[in-house]
């Protein structure tokens, strides 16, 4: 019962890790990798895996949502368990270069029916 109510709070709650094939794309190019779940001390009930690319504007400190990918489940993720789930992204053909104004990352989070969400993030790049 302590478990539960501690990952409730997020102490002992599964983790995401967005792992990416690279770190470096072109405008228009596919993104490609693997959400890794790792189950906390119990199970839970996954509601949904939101994942943004977010622009960043480096002058004004304003982040910018380019464009959003949402995996509904109704999966479990038993005590302990890990697992994958594919990703797959198309970059827009009109989304600016990468320069020392402008960097772009990865915004991922798992929500869950009770507890606190997990978040991770991943930085790339956009170059010629």
């Amino acid at each position: 019962m302590l478990r539960k109510y501690m990952s409730l709070l997020g102490i002992g709650s599964a983790k995401i890790d967005l792992i990416l094939e690279k770190e470096s794309y072109r405008p228009g190019e596919p993104v490609h990798g693997y959400f890794f779940i790792q189950g906390g001390t119990i199970e839970q009930q996954v509601k949904r895996i939101e994942c943004d690319l977010v622009m960043l504007d480096q002058i004004s400190g304003v982040e910018t949502i380019v464009d959003s990918a949402t995996i509904l489940s109704g999966a479990k993720i038993e005590s302990e368990e890990m697992n994958k789930i594919n990703f797959s992204f198309q970059l827009p053909e009109s989304v600016a270069l990468t320069d020392e104004n402008t960097s772009y990352c990865f915004h991922t989070k798992l929500h869950f029916n009770e507890g606190v969400l997990s978040r991770d993030e991943d930085v790339i790049k956009i170059i010629h």
